[in-house]
């Protein structure tokens, strides 16, 4: 927990970390630094957003971690996959 802004909605209070990629790649996200901070209740766990409850948020962090990865660790959509078991990207960019 921590103080700052909220990655998806942008308000100031207290943040919960959401890992990006979880389950059995949380380590991982941890590792590569692939976490941001989320307003706990509203866009972390319960609100229609949410990153537990709305796949469409989930996509745009996961694109968002993807994208990240890519740049920080200079890798390519197949070293993301291997990392961690699928390319989140836009059939456009998976060439």
């Amino acid at each position: 927990m921590r103080d700052g802004y909220c990655w998806l909605c942008g308000r100031w209070g207290h943040l919960e970390e959401h890992h990006i990629f979880g389950g059995a790649y949380r380590k991982k996200s941890t590792k590569y630094g692939l976490t941001v901070f989320l307003c706990g209740d509203r866009c972390h766990r319960n609100g229609p957003q949410a990153a537990h409850n709305c796949r469409e948020t989930a996509q745009r962090l996961h694109e968002y971690g993807q994208r990240k990865f890519m740049r920080e660790q200079n890798a390519t959509i197949e070293d993301f996959r291997r990392e961690f078991g699928k390319n989140y990207l836009p059939e456009e960019t998976d060439e």
